[in-house]
This record gives structure tokens, C-alpha cells and sequence, in this order.
């Protein structure tokens, strides 16, 4: 079990994040965003077996939140506990930006799937719904968070900013020797892929297609409840955990 170390403590970013919310909450000018800093964050030394958090996806245009649009989302809250499905939500959006020919071989959304979609500022209002009072959850944190963060820029006049639990950043903690050597590699030793699918295998979680972005929010939750049970405990406080 490699849960001695703290994720957060290991890079150095184990913000006091409910003291960061007050302070956010008291200086923004959105009252979208006053809401969601309000609605609070746990305290750290919160179990996880009592945190709500929300597993969220996008599939976006491409992969640099400055010069590429979300086109879609997935979100699905749950708990350590369970997972009510009937609460998920997806929704296509309209980029800012174009589709791309190889943006559209990834996800499979066309541009007339969008035709009729609305702007993401449109959705805003169902999707911090589902933020508010949650921690996200999501697996590779370097596209929901700062694509999301981008967008509200455009939106609002204001980014946003919030704790993440990353489920890769979480495998990539539990095989830190993942990369083998040119030796290690003549004597047979594999790599070892923490990609969401491959991640979900070494706990023998069943295979669901990738690049849709309610799946894969469904993946992320699925993943994280099952890392938690091999690797952590119930009662591991978060601030072992978020980024």
C-alpha cells in the first residue's frame, strides 16, 4: 500500500482550500461564482467516506484550454458509497471556437451536433449545481479544471478556482517506477499505462468506450471508489488526496 505519502504534501499543494473559498467569496464579482465559493469546501481533515464529490469530464477541441473550446460535458455525483446514476447529466455545448478534423475523430462530435446546442453560459447555471458544495473528481487534471477556468474568463470577466482529485495523478503515485528501464525492458518488465481504460483494468472494472464525456465522468467515479478500497481507507482524510 503506497498511501503513506500524501499526494498533496508530495507536490507541494495541499492548499488550505476552505480558507481560499472564503477569501474568494469575499472578492468576486460573479454571482455565479459568489454562490459556488459560499456553498464552502470541507474542511481537510474530512474522510473521505463523508466528502460529496462530483466526477466531471469534457471533450473539448483540443487540448490547450487557450486555444481550443469544451464541446461537451459529463458529470455524475456521488460518494464513496454509491453512485446515483438518475442524477447524471450531459450536455453538448457550442465551442467559441471551431471543431477541428482531429478534435472530431477523437469524440465524435460534429458540427451539426452543435448546430442547436447552447453556449456553455447558458448551461452555467445546471452545471455549478452540480459543483456547488462538491470536490470534482476527474482523471488527467490539466484539462477540466484549466478549460473550465478559461471559460468562465471569457464568460464572467473571472476564472475560477477549486480543489480536483485526480485519479491519474493518483495511479501515477501508486506505480512511481512505471517507466522502465532500457534494462528492465530487455529482462521483460512492461510499462505501465495510467490512461483511464487501462487504470480501470487493474481493478477489474468493466471496459466502457472512451470519449464521451458522461462515460468517462462515470469511469473517473468508479475508478476513484475502487482506488480508495485497495489503496487508501474510508477514513482517509482528504487533504492526503486533492490537488
Amino acid at each position: 500500500m503506497r498511501s503513506k505519502t500524501s499526494i498533496g504534501k508530495a507536490r507541494h499543494q495541499n492548499t488550505d482550500w476552505p480558507a481560499q473559498y472564503r477569501a474568494l467569496a469575499a472578492h468576486t464579482r460573479s454571482p455565479q461564482l459568489r454562490a459556488f465559493y459560499q456553498a464552502g469546501c470541507v474542511a481537510p481533515d474530512t474522510a473521505m467516506a463523508e466528502v460529496p464529490l462530483v466526477a466531471l469530464d469534457f471533450e473539448t477541441t483540443g487540448l490547450d484550454p487557450n486555444r481550443h473550446s469544451i464541446v461537451s460535458i459529463g458529470v455524475v455525483p456521488f460518494t464513496l458509497q454509491g453512485i446515483p446514476l438518475a442524477q447524471a447529466w450531459h450536455q453538448l455545448v457550442r465551442p467559441l471556437l471551431p471543431l477541428s478534423r482531429d478534435s472530431v475523430a477523437v469524440h465524435g462530435i460534429t458540427h451539426s451536433d452543435l448546430d442547436q446546442a447552447p453556449d456553455l453560459a447558458e448551461v452555467l447555471d445546471t452545471l455549478f449545481g452540480y459543483l456547488n458544495g462538491r470536490i470534482p473528481v476527474v482523471h488527467y487534471r490539466a484539462i477540466e479544471r484549466p478549460f473550465l477556468n478559461v471559460a468562465l474568463q471569457w464568460r464572467l470577466g473571472e476564472g475560477i478556482r477549486f480543489p480536483v482529485l485526480d485519479t491519474m495523478a493518483i495511479e501515477a503515485h501508486l506505480h512511481p517506477n512505471r517507466h522502465p528501464s532500457r534494462w528492465q525492458r530487455l529482462l521483460g518488465r512492461q510499462p505501465v499505462s495510467i490512461r483511464l481504460a487501462d487504470s480501470r483494468g487493474r481493478y477489474g472494472l468493466p471496459h466502457y468506450p472512451s470519449h464521451n464525456a458522461l462515460t468517462d465522468a462515470l469511469a473517473t467515479a468508479e475508478l476513484l471508489q475502487a482506488q480508495i478500497q485497495h489503496h487508501f481507507r474510508p477514513d482517509t482524510p482528504i487533504r492526503d488526496l486533492w490537488l
